[in-house]
């Protein structure tokens, strides 16, 4: 059964309200940012100051939840606004993804979810 999405939500994947600290790496800077909500395709920080790259840039990301191991990817500058970036992740070690999958699986609000989401990533 697909889930019900609001008029012109294109989001495939569940978003999880989550609070961490993240730190943003490009070739021309590093910085620290705070967690606003993940998934398991995309990441969106607070928008730091200083950090003025267009879409298409891409990052190293290093994510931090309840002071557990990171969660390190490879992301994509998606969009960006004075308060907020977006990020599609497109790289990511298997302990990562594995910490990652964890994290969504204990806080995630319909589980079900998850499992379909899974199984569209390796579409």
């Amino acid at each position: 059964m697909e889930a019900s999405r609001p008029s012109g939500e294109r989001r495939r994947f569940q978003r999880i309200a989550l609070q961490g600290a993240v730190k943003l790496y490009a070739r021309d800077g590093s910085w620290p940012a705070d967690l606003i909500d993940l998934s398991l395709r995309g990441v969106l920080v607070s928008h730091p100051a200083g950090c003025d790259q267009p879409p298409g840039t891409r990052f190293r990301m290093d994510l931090r939840i309840f002071e557990n191991l990171p969660v390190s990817m490879g992301v994509s500058l998606m969009r960006s606004d004075a308060t907020q970036l977006a990020f599609a992740w497109d790289r990511i070690d298997l302990d990562s993804f594995a910490r990652l999958k964890r994290l969504l699986e204990l806080n995630v609000e319909q589980p079900e979810l998850l499992h379909r989401e899974l199984t569209e990533l390796g579409r």
